[in-house]
């Protein structure tokens, strides 16, 4: 049994097409220039969660890895990435999509993060959102290696949580390959969606990841070098 099936997140892409994905793969249309400076502020929520979330955000920036640069604002909300509390859930737009959001708005959100959250939590989900703004995808969306879903199970699950057109977005819609950037599937990438074994034909199934994994960090550092 997979926990927590009510702390997903979805990634708003360029084409506002598919949301949620879990291998590593990155939107190409999304991909900020290597070397760019991305900025990043909070519109709102609990000052005492701010260093702990720009703390865990730049584990994908550390050397061999992404070769970007964040600038945490604090004198302005007029940035690249603006992190949100408000909203229910857990998401993010993905990548340079952001540049496409109004200022002043949210291009990121985590709803359940508090203070009193634990350290692994916000690790777990930080990571997983600010991949998304780097461009990077839920990777069992991408079509190589892809899933072979037991729908009528997955329906049923999510029934209380998302409308059978939503769970089609969410969960089953694959991207085009020639749009994706992408690996062979990672079970254990932090863009990964948990998903219970009864979900799948072949008994395949994934937990919620909270590190990145030697894929993400090798992927991430290819698509940015």
């Amino acid at each position: 049994m997979v926990e927590n099936l009510d702390k997903w997140c979805f990634a708003w892409f360029e084409a506002s097409k598919a949301v949620g994905t879990d291998r590593a793969g990155l939107w190409l249309q999304s991909r900020w220039p290597p070397g760019v400076i991305i900025t990043v502020s909070f519109l709102d929520g609990d000052p005492a969660l701010y260093p702990r979330i720009e703390a865990v955000a730049r584990q994908w920036i550390e050397p061999g890895r992404a070769n970007l640069f964040f600038d945490f604002r604090t004198d302005t909300k007029n940035t690249h990435v603006r992190i949100s509390f408000a909203s229910p859930g857990s998401w993010s737009v993905l990548g340079t999509t952001a540049l496409r959001i109004p200022v002043g708005e949210a291009t990121m959100n985590f709803g359940w993060l508090t203070p009193q959250s634990s350290d692994a939590e916000v690790e777990r989900v930080v990571l997983h959102e600010f991949g998304h703004a780097l461009g990077l995808v839920h990777e069992h969306q991408l079509p190589a290696g892809g899933i072979i879903w037991n729908k009528p199970a997955v329906y049923n699950d999510l029934k209380f949580k998302w409308p059978p057109e939503k769970i089609e977005q969410n969960v089953f819609a694959t991207i085009d390959p020639a749009e994706a950037a992408m690996t062979a599937l990672d079970p254990t990438s932090i863009m990964m969606y948990p998903i219970k074994k009864s979900w799948t034909v072949t008994g395949f199934s994934t937990g919620l990841n909270a590190k990145l994994s030697p894929i993400d960090i090798a992927f991430i550092h290819n698509m940015y070098s």
